[in-house]
């Protein structure tokens, strides 16, 4: 039996159930005391525990019927996606399942086909596919679009249906997505994104994150590691601009807190670099006035 505040050692490294609990000796009273940690109904941990997805994950499930699919979050999570899987747990059961939503964990009732849950590891999670038409029905369109962009990224998908889909993109980062929202949204024309740039004799300079071949114009999100590679960043921009491109950067503050600013400051480089091209272009040669006629030019004559 162990002692009030003494963690079993077969309990000090997972969340336990409160029927283990009970099996070593430790009542209610025990676990509500500052050693042990709630995580929800029948589910507690060591105080000193750090939380780890897998191992919530599972200690659940001893607290679930075996059919039980992990859905929403915990199954975007599972399949790599980087959101919050635990705050609180998701899971379908079978409609007439015994299993009720508590603290920590909300349960759905209702059945998923087959061919929509694949194994993780162990744990059973609804599809790619399926986890983000479900997340998209529940977030902002800007917010799904992250989550498409970012499945896309990691190869997770190799396209996604609707309107959504149409403008979904394998994004580097979050952030990236959110920029280039803003100047969809804006009516601007659509970026490539994660493009090859290479100077005039076809050499690599840089990947612009998004990009418009008509003006060369590079756009940039400056992420919070920018300072940490400040210097191997300055190297590529100068790469890049040497080699005729001209970069728009812009950072988490600029997207958050003045969003109206970037698509102005991008529409402006587009048609200042079309006004430029047009400048640039060699106008037609104009047949001097009375030639057509046969008739000499009074220039000609003087």
């Amino acid at each position: 039996m162990a002692r009030n505040g003494r963690v079993p050692l077969e309990l000090r490294k997972r969340p336990f159930t409160l029927a283990e609990a009970k099996a070593r000796g430790l009542t209610r009273r025990v676990l509500a005391g500052k050693t042990y940690r709630r995580l929800g109904r029948g589910l507690y941990c060591s105080a000193d525990l750090e939380e780890e997805p897998w191992q919530l994950l599972r200690a659940w499930l001893a607290l679930l019927p075996s059919d039980a699919v992990f859905i929403g979050f915990s199954a975007a999570w599972l399949h790599g996606l980087d959101v919050d899987p635990c705050h609180p747990i998701e899971v379908a059961v079978t409609p007439n399942a015994w299993s009720r939503s508590r603290k920590g964990l909300v349960v759905r009732h209702y059945a998923i086909p087959p061919g929509d849950v694949v194994l993780v590891r162990g744990l059973r999670a609804t599809t790619v596919q399926r986890t983000l038409r479900a997340l998209a029905l529940r977030l902002t369109d800007l917010e799904a679009l992250v989550l498409i962009d970012a499945a896309l990224a990691a190869g997770l998908i190799s396209d996604f249906a609707g309107r959504l889909g149409a403008l979904a993109e394998p994004a580097e980062s979050p952030m990236e997505t959110r920029l280039r929202w803003l100047l969809l949204e804006a009516g601007l024309p659509r970026p490539k994104v994660q493009e090859n740039l290479r100077d005039s004799e076809g050499r690599f300079v840089g990947r612009a994150g998004l990009y418009y071949p008509s003006a060369r114009l590079v756009i940039e999100y400056d992420g919070a590691n920018h300072r940490d590679r400040l210097t191997a960043d300055n190297r590529r921009q100068n790469l890049i601009q040497n080699a005729g491109y001209r970069i728009l950067r812009f950072t988490a503050a600029d997207i958050r807190q003045r969003p109206e600013v970037i698509p102005a400051q991008v529409r402006q480089a587009l048609v200042r670099q079309a006004l430029v091209r047009r400048a640039f272009v060699r106008p037609a040669l104009v047949p001097a006035r009375g030639r057509a006629s046969g008739k000499a030019h009074p220039a000609a004559a003087a």
